[in-house]
């Protein structure tokens, strides 16, 4: 029994276990431990389902096997989206905001029934989605537009399965609230916990519009309602569809700050700019999904402008802001660490071995280069109009959920198997490998896509024949050439995501147990990481060369990729 002291009211709290991790010195609340547990083990079994989807998109699309049959590939599509984009990613944000509010703040979980009724209505939901799309008749891919109509159970699943994820949102809320009134933390919550907190309210706003236009769709397919207007569906769906990717950004920001506090000490180089930018992504990232509609003629310019000229830079100025602090909280710590020789020592002596880091790390490059400097394209206007209907937009958008997002989660993982489930990582040598694995196939899939769409790929399409895709014939060469190298691309992820699975299973289950006296990490911890993860504090210093010169490369990139873009599709599409 644990007694929580309420200023002048002391009251016992049955069933309220804890116990001290040895290697943060955290107290974990047993109900918060089991619910991390099962919610991450639930993220990794859909991350299996779509990954194998997923390769069998690629291998599809790739010109020279082309796998499935077209009936097939659009069904494996739909499961593909739906496992990767919604229910892997979803179960790991809810593991992350209760690992930031419950492990980082050491308070108990609120409302542990409502944490599990919540788990189970999204295990239930996700079922019933992959149930609904391998029956076959529910083949509506990711976005499922209208006039388009799948089996009502469907859409019923996804509401189900977004009621359990909202059930979790405010358990963390929950939980916040009772951190605060027990006093388990003193001042303001950490940077971590921050990000966590606009991850949680930017998933409110996507939940509630994925209500609002899911809803009535799921109505309309048991003939309750007559039709949907599609432009309504479009602009209401892409409110959830592109803010769900803003619940992404806003969590594995937050897992940039955490790892990089923990296996290196790094702490903000400015808690209240960093904050800041987290507060940009909660006013501009949501407007900013109106890059999805440019192409739409019912929207006025006016609004698409605004929206994408206007709030979407500024919501890009927030991960910028990230982009710098994150490795420059890096190049501090290491610094610090004695690393001083040099531009560029503190990042060569960095602990590339460390599984958490690397893939840390690489998910930082590679979501700034493969995602955020391509949504900044993709939301120019007369751009976004030559390629909204070509594979450049998935290749954007797996530089980002999976170059980024997915990585990031990865790395994670790699912490929360040995603190929460108190198992060391097997296959040390194999653990070092599977970021680099994973990150390069990942990597070569955005890049290669957006290749290929540059020449006028689309979208969606099982068939890459002439007749069909209606390539000009002068690109084809290059747009098979492309399509083959995202082939072999995915062949190099699915091997680094099955290593992963397997690291993680079998970590889980026979690795190493953590829980006796002298027990040491294989992948070691910094010795000042739990303070630096888990309270307000800021670098206070900006005398950091290699970081600048890093910032530098990317402005540089940034610009002439922009302008090559305008230059080579003018080029290549409006004058031929």
């Amino acid at each position: 029994m644990t007694t929580i002291d309420h200023g002048a009211i002391s009251a016992p709290v049955a069933a309220v276990q804890y116990r001290t991790c040895p290697f943060t010195g955290r107290r974990i609340e047993r109900s918060a431990e089991l619910l991390i547990r099962v919610n991450a083990v639930a993220a990794v079994l859909f991350l299996a389902l779509g990954g194998l989807f997923g390769l069998l998109v690629a291998l599809t699309r790739w010109p020279a096997v082309q796998l499935l049959p077209a009936d097939w590939f659009y069904l494996v599509l739909t499961g593909h989206g739906a496992n990767v984009l919604l229910f892997w990613i979803i179960f790991f944000e809810i593991a992350v905001l209760y690992f930031a509010s419950a492990v980082v703040l050491g308070s108990r979980l609120a409302a542990p029934k409502w944490a599990w009724l919540g788990f189970v209505l999204m295990v239930v939901g996700a079922v019933m989605a992959n149930y609904a799309v391998l029956h076959g008749d529910s083949t509506v891919m990711f976005t499922s537009y209208p006039p388009m109509m799948a089996e009502h159970w469907f859409y019923l699943s996804l509401i189900v399965f977004a009621v359990g994820a909202l059930i979790g949102v405010f358990v963390f809320f929950g939980t916040l609230v009772v951190a605060k009134n027990e006093n388990t933390y003193n001042g303001s919550v950490p940077l971590v916990t921050f990000g966590a907190i606009t991850a949680a309210i930017i998933a409110v706003f996507t939940l509630a519009a994925g209500a609002i236009i899911l809803i009535p769709t799921w109505l309309w397919s048991l003939g309750f309602i007559s039709g949907i207007d599609t432009l309504m569906y479009k602009l209401v769906w892409w409110g959830m569809g592109h803010s769900s990717q803003q619940i992404n950004v806003s969590a594995h920001v937050s897992i940039w700050y955490a790892i990089a506090a923990m296996v290196v000490g790094a702490k903000p180089l400015s808690e209240k700019v960093s904050r800041f930018a987290f507060l940009m992504y909660i006013l501009f990232l949501q407007l900013a999904s109106a890059h999805h509609l440019l192409a739409e003629p019912g929207l006025s310019s006016t609004w698409k402008i605004v929206n994408t000229s206007y709030m979407m830079y500024l919501a890009v100025m927030g991960s910028m802001i990230h982009g710098l602090t994150v490795p420059g909280a890096i190049e501090a710590a290491q610094r610090r660490n004695g690393y001083t020789r040099g531009m560029f020592e503190w990042l060569t002596k960095a602990p590339w071995g460390n599984p958490a880091f690397s893939g840390m790390f690489m998910s930082l490059v590679m979501f700034g280069f493969l995602g955020g400097i391509t949504g900044v394209i993709l939301g120019t206007e007369q751009l976004n109009v030559l390629m909204h209907n070509t594979i450049y937009v998935p290749g954007h958008f797996h530089g980002t959920v999976v170059a980024g997002t997915t990585l990031a989660f990865m790395a994670m993982t790699f912490l929360v198997v040995p603190l929460i489930f108190q198992r060391d990582i097997v296959l040390p040598t194999l653990a070092k490998w599977q970021p680099y694995l994973f990150g390069l196939g990942a990597g070569g899939i955005s890049l290669f896509m957006m290749g290929a769409g540059t020449l006028g790929v689309p979208r969606r399409h099982w068939d890459l024949a002439m007749t069909d895709a209606g390539i000009p014939y002068e690109f084809a060469p290059g747009a098979y050439l492309m399509m083959g190298l995202n082939g072999m691309s995915a062949i190099l992820a699915a091997t680094g995501g099955l290593l992963f699975i397997v690291l993680v299973v079998a970590s889980i289950f026979w690795g190493p147990k953590l829980d006796k006296p002298g027990a040491k990490l294989r992948f070691p911890l910094h010795d000042d990481g739990a303070k630096a993860v888990s309270e307000y504090g800021s670098e206070g210093t900006f005398k950091l060369p290699g970081t600048i010169m890093l910032v530098t490369i990317f402005f540089v990139s940034f610009v002439l990729y922009y302008f090559i873009n305008w230059k080579y599709l003018s080029d290549l599409w409006l004058f031929n």
